[in-house]
Order: C-alpha cells, then structure tokens, then sequence
C-alpha cells in the first residue's frame, strides 16, 4: 500500500482499546514541557481505518491529544498505515470525547 496522508481535525480520529481512557498525563506533561504549544515539526499520526473510513490511532494518543488542546479544530497530519475492513471503529471513543 503506498503511503497515504491527510489532514483531520485532531479530536476526530478514534483511540485504540489498549489506550481508550486518552493520553497518558505524564506523556502529555513531558509533550507540553518540550514543545509547549508548538505543533509544526509534529511527526505524522499513525492510524488505521476501518471499511467506513473511520481513523483508529495506532502511535500518537498523546500528540493528537496536546494539538487538540491546543489548536482545536487545526487540522494535524496522519499517515493512514492500514487499511482493516471489517472492524467498526466508530464504537470506540475519540480523542474529542477524553478532553477534560
């Protein structure tokens, strides 16, 4: 599959099981304290996505949660790394639905 990116509102893509309560705070702390509210040089999100185009995070939790925090609505790049039919990813939480 070649490489494919595009731009998504941060609070939009879908966290994976393993990490459906969001960012871990002390990687968040460790994120604010190094780049603070600074989003360019960002590396690409990773996500996964479903038969329904549904984005489903798979590196990235906490940077996708520190630019929604900080620039919501500011589109942040991802590099669609999977394509996987058959899951529902809507099901799961999204970045938008763990910000305080």
């Amino acid at each position: 599959m070649p490489r494919e990116f595009l731009r998504v509102d941060p609070r939009t893509p879908h966290l994976p099981p393993e990490r459906d309560d969001g960012a871990d705070p002390f990687k968040l702390g460790m994120q604010y304290a190094r780049h603070g509210d600074r989003l360019d040089g960002m590396p690409p999100i990773r996500v996964a996505r479903d038969g329904n185009g549904h984005l489903m995070i798979q590196n990235g939790v906490t940077r996708a949660t520190r630019a929604a925090e900080v620039a919501p609505g500011v589109p942040v790049t991802v590099e669609v790394a999977e394509e996987n039919p058959h899951p529902d990813y809507s099901r799961l939480p999204t970045v938008g639905d763990r910000l305080p």
